[in-house]
């Protein structure tokens, strides 16, 4: 009897086995996220990251058109870093379409560019760069910087032949504008608001209302006169305050640490702070009406944060995606958030540039909290 209970038995484990995959099937969600997780990271990381990215919006404010100017645009389209999107009519149409993030360089030809390079002036190209991400604009410029002195020599013939040589006739000028010296800080640190907000507050709701299902406690909440709705809200606005103390420790730590500039508005990005909030806790809500445990909220909270991390513009430039990662990456609040909170303390973005990220989130709030609501009426029945 002794030996037996110490030797080793090749039918003891093969039963230990069988009852563990018998277990593992039978939680579907754990199963689930075993096998998808993988794929979605692989997905994500084998189609969807790029450090170098393409065909960056540009809006061209040109003021000649004299063959040379024309070359020099081509030139910079067949670099394949630029695109130019928008045809300006004033810098101040610029600077607006800079403000709000809908383009990443201005190119300014300046007027009588030709006429001086005929005269041997060396006449200089304006680029004006939104250096809010360092990553995504540094090598569209170093391509910029780099063009071939000859790119206009097959225009320069007859009495200008003598300007052909080993220097270019034109100069590029870059103004890297709202994060002059490219300090990757002041992009990292203010994103960190939405990222910690995004994995705590997902993770948290969803841990916490599962909790109360596995010990027993919802059920004496349920036997409750408490509305839904009650019973939602009560559960999201202790977190909502927890959530504005990391947002004052991050931004304290920004400031003073990291001397990341604070140019716009505190109030408006407080304001932005509670729909940006109240999203990702409808969404931890509503995995906490789909989880048995608190193991498959916490996996369904990575299932959703994961996406958020890499698809937001957060970790890598958001134009180097694919098309059809850039359309998933729309839909997630923290991608309109990055864009708001980098915008307000480094560019000093007002109510009016902030809007077009910001409807997206109370959008998504309210579908997140429709769902929600949705799925804690089918726990009820």
């Amino acid at each position: 009897m002794v030996l037996d209970k110490f030797s080793f038995s090749f039918p003891r484990l093969w039963a230990i086995l069988l009852k563990e995959f018998i277990q593992m099937w039978r939680d579907r969600g754990t199963f689930a996220m075993m096998v998808f997780l993988p794929i979605m990271q692989l997905t994500l990381f084998g189609f969807a990251i790029n450090s170098d990215p393409k065909s960056l919006p540009a809006g061209l404010l040109r003021f000649d058109d004299s063959p040379f100017s024309r070359t020099i645009i081509k030139s910079l389209e067949n670099s394949e870093y630029f695109k130019f999107t928008h045809i300006l009519s004033s810098e101040k149409q610029a600077q607006r379409l800079l403000d709000t993030g809908e383009i990443q360089f201005v190119v300014n030809i300046p007027e009588n560019f030709g006429r001086k390079l005929q005269r041997g002036e060396r006449p200089a190209i304006l680029i004006q760069a939104d250096a809010t991400d360092p990553t995504a604009m540094a090598n569209a410029l170093a391509a910029a910087a780099a063009l071939n002195p000859t790119v206009i020599d097959r225009d320069l013939v007859g009495p200008l032949q003598p300007l052909k040589g080993k220097v270019a006739p034109f100069e590029i000028r870059v103004h890297r504008l709202y994060n002059p010296e490219a300090i990757t800080q002041y992009n990292i640190v203010p994103g960190l608001i939405g990222t910690i907000l995004t994995l705590t507050m997902v993770v948290m709701t969803s841990v916490a209302v599962t909790r109360e299902t596995e010990r027993g406690t919802m059920e004496n909440l349920l036997s409750t006169p408490v509305r839904p709705v009650e019973v939602m809200l009560g559960k999201i606005l202790p977190f909502i305050i927890v959530g504005y103390i990391q947002v004052v420790v991050i931004l304290t730590t920004a400031k003073f640490v990291f001397s990341v500039p604070v140019v716009g508005s505190l109030a408006l990005l407080s304001l932005v702070i509670i729909f940006f909030i109240t999203a990702n806790l409808s969404i931890g809500f509503t995995f906490s009406t789909m989880a048995s445990n608190q193991l498959q909220a916490s996996q369904m909270s990575t299932f959703f944060f994961l996406p958020s991390l890499l698809l937001s513009g957060f970790m890598y430039p958001f134009r180097g995606m694919p098309t059809w990662a850039q359309s998933i990456g729309e839909v997630l609040p923290l991608t309109h958030f990055l864009r708001i909170v980098r915008g307000i303390l480094l560019k000093g973005n007002g109510f009016s540039e902030v809007w077009p990220n910001f409807w997206p989130i109370i959008l998504f709030m309210l579908c997140a909290m429709a769902l929600a609501m949705f799925r804690y009426r089918e726990t009820l029945d």
